[in-house]
């Protein structure tokens, strides 16, 4: 039988990578170090690294959030906060 974890669909991960986006204060430019979204997610959630990469992809395609190229920081875009109007 196949483990399938709380956050094995991509969509569920985004959801919960973006409430973890929206619990910090963005730093300057409304940057949000990627450690202060990715720990919470894998140590406390228990989420795996793929279903963990799997979300963040997900809430990069739909628009939620920007991912900088360098891999430090991301964004949360307006699509990702009209998520909790």
């Amino acid at each position: 039988m196949k483990y399938v974890g709380d956050y094995s669909a991509p969509e569920k991960a985004a959801r919960r990578i973006m409430e973890q986006a929206r619990a910090f204060e963005p730093i300057q430019d409304g940057r949000i170090y990627i450690e202060k979204i990715n720990y919470p997610m894998i140590y406390q959630d228990k989420a795996t690294p793929a279903e963990y990469w799997a979300g963040l992809q997900y809430a990069k395609d739909q628009g939620w959030l920007e991912y900088h190229e360098s891999g430090t920081f991301v964004r949360m875009l307006q699509p990702g906060k009209d998520l909790f109007a």
